[in-house]
């Protein structure tokens, strides 16, 4: 991937690319949150990280979110001040967000030996919920981001298409939905069918709801949402390639 300015007919000046700080600051975001990670794990988990899960602070838990929170905002101000257009900074972001997410487990793998497979599930995200899932799961899309990231920066220098058209984006954001829901399916459903909904700013408070939290070994992935995801931004890349000539 090569992030320039803009072509040297279009642009007064020819500035160095992009993509090489933009991945040191990926990478070595993925690094740093994998040290905080190998921090947690010998205070909660020292004999090796597995479900079910251990009982955290309610205010480790708000903690941590506020961790997640910054990781996003960080990546999202980098990629703001990569470049003046929407194209360039959503092509910034899906470029940090996939290269960090891959060295983070790739990080993980050399401090820990963690995780065993591509298939060992992790605790993902927790906004708004537990996100759970396989590895593979994160790194397929990290790897369509970066793959997405791509496309963007070359339609932008080659073509300069400033945003993508508006059907491809719903793709993306219909995609993006079902993967998200592919990855919060397990808890979700907890609290949906343990009737905490209307608790749900309190669950960290709620001691049956903490019984099953704890309690809860992931079974089998939602592998028909998350291809279903992949398929609908797939789509969307459909109409931006018919802008290649």
């Amino acid at each position: 991937m090569v992030f320039y300015l803009n072509q040297m007919q279009k642009s007064e000046y020819n500035p160095l690319p992009l993509v090489a700080p933009l991945f040191i600051f990926a990478v070595a975001m993925g690094f740093l949150e994998a040290i905080v990670v190998v921090y947690i794990r010998e205070l909660y988990y020292p004999e090796g990280f597995a479900f079910p899960l251990k009982l955290m602070k309610s205010t480790f838990i708000g903690t941590e979110m506020v961790r997640e929170l910054c990781t996003l905002f960080m990546l999202w101000a980098v990629a703001y001040v990569t470049g003046k257009s929407f194209m360039r900074r959503l092509a910034a972001f899906l470029f940090l967000f996939g290269v960090w997410d891959i060295f983070y487990y790739l990080a993980l793998w050399l401090f820990l030996g963690w995780p065993e497979s591509l298939l060992t599930w992790d605790i993902l995200f927790l906004i708004p919920v537990t996100w759970t899932g396989p590895v593979l799961a994160p790194v397929l899309c990290s790897l369509v981001m970066i793959a997405l990231a791509v496309l963007l920066e070359y339609l932008h220098t080659q073509y300069g298409v400033k945003a993508p058209e508006k059907n491809a984006m719903w793709l993306f954001l219909a995609g993006s939905l079902l993967i998200v829901v592919a990855f919060v399916y397990d808890f979700a459903s907890i609290i949906i069918g343990g009737n905490y909904l209307s608790q749900f700013f309190t669950l960290t408070e709620n001691q049956n709801f903490i019984k099953e939290m704890i309690l809860y070994v992931p079974g089998r992935f939602q592998w028909e949402l998350f291809t279903a995801g992949l398929i609908l931004i797939s789509t969307g890349v459909y109409p931006l390639l018919k802008k290649i000539e």
